[in-house]
């Protein structure tokens, strides 16, 4: 299935849900699910690909790019992202960058510092 707007439809119909009602799960007007869905039509953002993701239970990178599995084989679901991985303010998305630049040793490093710190 190649196209974003197919897959989108795919995943809503597979979890039974009408467009108005995926459209109220992922905070948006039904017609936005109308434009997703049309081959012509608009791309959702990532973050609303995040929540038709989890709304219709189908894996994050199927849904956005098609590879993978539609949906993940196993007893325990996926999450499509882990909301608290996010930096939530300025300090926290530079020390992210800056963790990022270290090597594995110094991030362990870091880590144990920061481990330290938190107590």
């Amino acid at each position: 299935m190649g196209a974003l707007s197919l897959r989108v439809r795919k995943a809503r119909v597979q979890a039974t849900l009408s467009q108005a009602e995926l459209a109220r799960k992922v905070g948006v007007k039904r017609s936005a699910v109308t434009q997703w869905e049309h081959p012509a039509g608009t791309t959702p953002s990532v973050n609303h690909l995040i929540k038709l993701a989890l709304e219709t239970g189908v894996n994050f990178e199927w849904l956005a790019t098609g590879r993978g599995p539609t949906r993940c084989e196993g007893s325990e679901p996926i999450p499509a992202v882990i909301i608290d991985d996010y930096a939530r303010d300025e300090h926290e998305s530079t020390a992210l960058t800056q963790f990022r630049r270290l090597s594995p040793s110094r991030q362990r490093m870091a880590l144990e510092i920061l481990d330290i710190l938190a107590r």
